[in-house]
């Protein structure tokens, strides 16, 4: 298929974009994380937390950090922090959410996961949320490789293409609440929406084109994939 023909996808980041910042889980994620770092280095709480800031501000990813310089186990570390996390007690189904997804028209484009979780704690928030029947795959950051990339490294834009099978930048829509990763997928020539929480003060510099506060804004920002006009929905996601 030539590239000007093929179907355009849109990929949906998963934590604090398909379920709000205000959950914690983000929070409750740093301290089991500051608690690996911890344990697993022999560090005081002070200095596991610069630490895990560090390599978070690093490579995007505590995970990536551990591994490339303490030859930790990442299979070991998504147990005790991913798969760790009591998801089953914060995340919900969300109506909303599944309808704005429902509208979208998949006779126009695909629904993709992006994820830097691994695949475990990926599924696990979608199907709490009860939309995994929604997206066609996941793209996520495969723990258990010898050599794992996560966004916003190249690397990792191009598996997500590899993996969903689209070969044009233009054809690549996508959300996520990590301003260096929609800035990165900005800057490859997808089309990218920063999501920011109601609450997030405003970044000096957009990093990218569109800057949403609500995934309902998806349907102003890209109404061509959507089933309904903006008139007939209410609610924000």
């Amino acid at each position: 298929m030539a590239t000007e023909d093929e179907k355009p996808v849109f990929f949906f980041d998963i934590d604090n974009c398909l379920y709000p910042k205000s959950s914690n889980i983000s929070r409750m994620m740093s301290d089991l994380i500051d608690n690996y770092f911890e344990t697993h280095l022999s560090l005081s709480q002070k200095d596991a937390n610069a630490l895990h800031f560090k390599y978070y501000k690093e490579y995007g990813l505590a995970i990536e950090g551990l591994v490339r310089h303490h030859k930790v186990d990442a299979l070991d570390y998504n147990r005790k922090v991913d798969d760790a996390l009591p998801l089953d007690e914060v995340i919900k189904p969300n109506p909303q959410l599944r309808q704005l997804l429902d509208d979208i028209d998949t006779n126009k484009i695909r629904l993709w996961l992006f994820t830097n979780a691994y695949i475990t704690h990926g599924k696990r928030v979608v199907k709490l949320l009860q939309i995994e029947d929604i997206f066609e795959g996941m793209t996520y950051c495969d723990y258990g490789s010898d050599k794992f990339y996560c966004k916003p490294h190249v690397e990792m834009f191009d598996k997500a293409m590899a993996e969903v099978g689209v070969k044009s930048n233009k054809n690549c829509y996508f959300v996520d609440d990590s301003y260096i990763n929609t800035k990165a997928a900005h800057e490859r020539g997808w089309n990218a929406a920063h999501l920011l929480d109601p609450n997030d003060a405003e970044p000096t510099h957009q990093s990218c084109k569109h800057q949403i506060r609500s995934l309902e804004e998806l349907r102003k920002i890209f109404p061509q994939f959507f089933k309904k006009p903006i008139a007939a929905t209410n609610g924000v996601a």
